[in-house]
């Protein structure tokens, strides 16, 4: 049966994995971000592009590299919310 506890627990582990799934993404566009922010500041290069290609070039890296581990992370929690969801329906 599904109960408001059951109904929480369900949600934060949903929340949880996507927070885990987001932080392997932005994280490391953040630490390029802070890289290339100190290098402008210290060459005085004020260019936009040179703030956003290699953050958007980090991202992408790091989709190719996370990639399958996200989508069978992502796969596993909608598995087992569909399991949970026949169990607690009935």
């Amino acid at each position: 049966m599904l109960t408001p506890e059951t109904a929480v627990d369900v949600v934060a582990n949903a929340v949880h994995i996507i927070v885990i799934v987001v932080s392997v993404l932005v994280v490391p566009s953040l630490i390029g971000g802070l890289l290339v922010s100190i290098f402008q500041a210290a060459t005085q290069i004020n260019e936009q592009m040179l703030s956003f290609l290699p953050r958007l070039l980090i991202t992408l890296g790091m989709l190719v590299f996370a990639g399958h581990w996200i989508l069978g992370t992502l796969s596993d929690l909608f598995i087992e919310t569909f399991r949970q969801a026949g169990r607690l329906v009935g």
